[in-house]
């Protein structure tokens, strides 16, 4: 793989240095923070090599990469000076104001900080899991020195998780990180901890102190690291230029330190225990719908990227508790998108789609890494992707009837099996097998019997006859009549756009356009039917008695003609080439809309054959099909 021109394509995809606050990248994905999404044309970024897909979330603009994003990650860094923090900001460029609602900016703000200690904490919990399996079968004694150590190694991220997101909270809060680590350090100080394994009352100048144990925390480090961004401000206009040298690291650290370990630790410790104790209340009351909901949506929650805002509770697996809701439910959705995968290529006639398949399958089998496995071959066709979700659905049932934990922080996969293995219940192993085992095969026949439609390909492939060859038919057809392209842009198969209504084809035969400017033109000379009250929508009717919708960006209706301007009314002449709407599609992009525009020949019946033009990229000027 050519890392240096990919990410080359994909620096100037997003419009490049000035248009780049910063970014971080996490296992799977580059997170980007930009100043205007708008610019950035997601289509475009889908075809680069390497990129598997795109997806807006919170404020960041995330390019889907798999298992070598680091590599993609590296190179983009040498191209420009570009923040490698996040700074946790999504303000509309013109007002200012926040445009993220308050769960969307938690989600975010746990994600973004969680996400660069994933590898470490994927070490540790391998370790964690390895430490489980060798005494099983007598390679390591649990009481020797080896053994001993190598529970340091396991621990240590858990342990220190405190310090490492007093790191990554400092750089999205733009605070200074090594005071945020102090803080940190403040709270797991050995002579602390000590004093709260005493039991005894602490007062810190006559103030109690919550005795709580914060290793290995989430929660009250990251509302520290919060609070601390107010005192920085608060410190910064009261102290003298000529001091502040001193006196901020002074005042910063007193005080966020006094606070933690008096009000904001103790508040964040009993908010861990609140969440906990809602997750613990629906599993008591209704435990198997909980997981079987958990497991059949979580390959959407993947996609959007907030399975890490769940950390907290299930990180707790490694430390104190089994977790028996997410790490389960990861399991069988995991498993479910390797055994599509591998269904996809054995079912599909194309060699690179097999290749493809193959080795999203192998990698969610094994490391549970299945982003490749989702966005290159599950959502893509999309009833793989239903097959893995019915089917995780369906083990999440057995897996919320029996109780299944998971007793170590991995990522779930074949691998990490041995996560599952109790001390005292021999049977959780088995059910985790068990759910394995029926996942997999559940998932890889079902994908069988739904299939996979392999015409949905991201172009429009070259009809069985030349163009002018069409004009030339004799099988009944009076005429071939021509559509000339409304819109200068990519041209793609009907059965490609995200919007069953088109690409089953409900409203009749067409096309749809990718569009690279936002003018469109009239396909033909003759009337116009309607323009919808919204401007998203035009009827045209040709001299010829062709019918056609012109429908610009999918579900746009929503935006109430803002980004729309008309140029024509129901009823007017018009002739071709003649501008019909100016459309604004960066506003749709940025309101979250898809601007690809069917083009809909809505009296398909009275034709024999309609064929689209054989070039991917079209102009006013080409033909975008034809109507025998």
């Amino acid at each position: 793989m050519d890392y240096t021109n990919s990410a080359k394509q994909i620096f100037k995809a997003v419009g490049g240095e000035a248009n780049i606050n910063s970014l971080i990248h996490c296992m799977t994905r580059l997170r980007f923070r930009l100043k205007d999404e708008g610019i950035v044309d997601d289509e475009a970024v889908k075809t680069i090599p390497g990129v598997m897909g795109v997806n807006h979330q919170s404020g960041q603009y995330q390019i889907i990469i798999g298992n070598d994003v680091a590599n993609y990650y590296a190179e983009i860094l040498k191209l420009g000076k570009i923040d490698t923090g996040d700074a946790g900001q999504t303000e509309d460029a013109t007002t200012g104001k926040e445009k993220v609602n308050l769960f969307n900016q938690f989600a975010n703000f746990i994600s973004s900080c969680m996400s660069p200690l994933i590898p470490a904490l994927i070490g540790g919990g391998m370790i964690k899991v390895i430490l489980i399996l060798l005494p099983l079968i007598g390679w390591l004694n649990e009481k020797g020195q080896t053994y001993a150590i190598l529970s340091i190694f396991g621990d240590a991220p858990f342990y220190f998780l405190p310090v490492m997101l007093a790191y990554t909270a400092a750089k999205y809060f733009k605070v200074t990180p090594m005071l945020a680590i102090t803080i940190a350090g403040i709270m797991i100080h050995p002579n602390f901890i000590a004093m709260v394994n005493a039991g005894k009352a602490v007062h810190f100048m006559d103030l109690p102190v919550t005795l709580v144990n914060y290793s290995s925390s989430v929660i009250p480090i990251l509302m520290v690291v919060w609070a601390m961004k107010y005192i920085e401000m608060g410190v910064d206009k009261v102290c003298p230029a000529s001091l502040k040298s001193i006196l901020k690291p002074l005042l910063v650290l007193f005080i966020t330190g006094a606070l933690a370990l008096v009000v904001i630790g103790p508040i964040g410790t009993y908010a861990g225990k609140l969440l906990s104790a809602i997750i613990l209340f629906i599993q008591g009351k209704a435990g198997w719908l909980a997981m079987a909901l958990m497991a059949a949506f979580m390959p959407l929650i993947v996609m959007t990227g907030m399975h890490w805002a769940f950390s907290p509770i299930f990180l707790a697996a490694s430390v104190a508790s089994p977790d028996s809701l997410i790490l389960p439910a990861m399991l069988a959705a995991n498993i479910a998108q390797s055994a599509a995968s591998f269904a996809v290529a054995v079912k599909t006639k194309n060699q690179n789609t097999r290749q493809i398949a193959s080795a999203a399958g192998i990698s969610a089998l094994l490391a549970g890494v299945t982003e490749p496995a989702l966005y290159g071959v599950t959502l893509k066709y999309r009833k793989p992707l239903y097959a893995a979700m019915i089917s995780g659905g369906l083990t999440g049932l057995y897996m919320g009837i029996v109780n299944l934990k998971a007793f170590a922080f991995a990522v779930p996969s074949l691998i990490a099996l041995p996560q599952f293995v109790s001390k005292t219940d021999s049977s959780n192993l088995i059910n985790a097998i068990i759910v394995l085992v029926v996942s997999f095969v559940l998932t890889f026949v079902l994908t069988f019997i739904f299939g996979i439609d392999e015409s949905k390909t991201p172009a429009v492939s070259a009809p069985a006859v030349e163009p002018e060859a069409v004009e030339n038919i004799e099988s009944g057809a009076k005429s071939t009549k021509k559509v000339y392209s409304p819109v200068k842009g990519e041209m793609i198969n009907l059965e490609s756009v995200a919007d069953e209504t088109f690409a089953k084809k409900m409203l009749g035969d067409g096309v749809a356009i990718i569009p690279e400017e936002g003018k469109i033109y009239a396909p033909f000379d003759g009337e116009v039917m309607t323009v919808f009250p919204t401007k998203h929508a035009i009827g045209l009717k040709s001299e010829d008695g062709i019918e056609l919708l012109i429908h610009i960006g999918l579900d746009t209706v929503n935006l109430k003609g803002a980004p729309f301007t008309a140029h024509v009314t129901d009823h007017e002449h018009v002739n071709k080439g003649q501008l019909l709407m100016d459309v604004d599609l960066g506003a749709i992009k940025k309101a979250g809309y898809d601007i690809t525009t069917p083009v809909i020949v809505t009296n398909t019946p009275d034709f024999v054959e309609i064929v689209a033009n054989e070039k991917t990229t079209v102009s006013n000027a080409d033909t975008a099909l034809y109507l025998i």
